[in-house]
């Protein structure tokens, strides 16, 4: 059952406030409406999570600090101007995950293998390599791409070590992560229905999810490598 919790105008107004007035100074005399809308994006991300586990299984769910890291940023700025959580599937068996990007004027949803690590990279580098057909068709669902759009992410310039430039399926293999982004509007955010939306997203971006985790937990025979 999805829940009656919304994102609010006012979470929206305050992140603007932040952009336009982003030092310790104005930040420290509004701590207590940030902390209220934190709570309440929180209350969101949490409903998230419960709507995820109805249909996946989550194994954390993280909210981002406000607070920059700016030891190697030319940008000094403190503050973040925006709020976002990521979700992230169950073990070794599942991977991947989802998150959520909130800020006025360049909100998003993204879902999928960010930064997988050198092993899993290489497996599904040699999966394509062999047979990409199936990944193809499964990125190329009508629901999946009506919703999310083309596959994403970095990639190397023409190929990785030890594959074929010239292979059909390079485009491809030379990815580095393998993602999927949906920009949102801010009428999509503050809508009654934003929360029963980012459900019906992530819901569609499963197949893709039962694919990969199946790829990531074989070797190349199909032979499951799970201890």
């Amino acid at each position: 059952m999805v829940r009656d919790i919304t994102i609010s105008q006012e979470v929206f107004d305050f992140l603007t406030e932040l952009q336009n007035n982003n030092n310790r100074e104005w930040f420290e005399a509004h701590k207590p409406t940030f902390k209220n809308h934190q709570a309440k994006v929180k209350s969101f991300f949490e409903a998230v999570k419960d709507n995820l586990n109805h249909h996946d299984e989550i194994e954390k769910m993280k909210m981002f600090r406000i607070y920059r890291d700016v030891r190697f940023s030319n940008d000094k700025t403190p503050y973040k101007s925006h709020l976002a959580g990521s979700f992230s599937r169950l073990g070794a068996h599942l991977r991947g995950g989802y998150y959520i990007h909130l800020k006025p004027g360049g909100s998003l949803l993204a879902t999928g293998f960010w930064n997988p690590n050198k092993g899993d990279l290489f497996r599904i580098r040699k999966e394509l390599e062999m047979d990409a057909s199936e990944f193809r068709n499964v990125i190329n669902k009508k629901e999946l791409k009506t919703i999310w759009g083309e596959l994403s992410g970095d990639e190397v310039k023409t190929a990785p070590k030890g594959f074929d430039k010239e292979h059909p399926d390079i485009d491809l293999i030379k990815k580095k992560q393998f993602v999927f982004v949906r920009n949102l509007t801010d009428k999509e955010v503050l809508s009654p229905s934003f929360l029963e939306e980012v459900d019906r997203s992530y819901r569609a971006i499963r197949p893709y999810f039962d694919m990969m985790s199946d790829i990531l937990t074989t070797n190349l025979n199909g032979e499951s490598i799970l201890e």
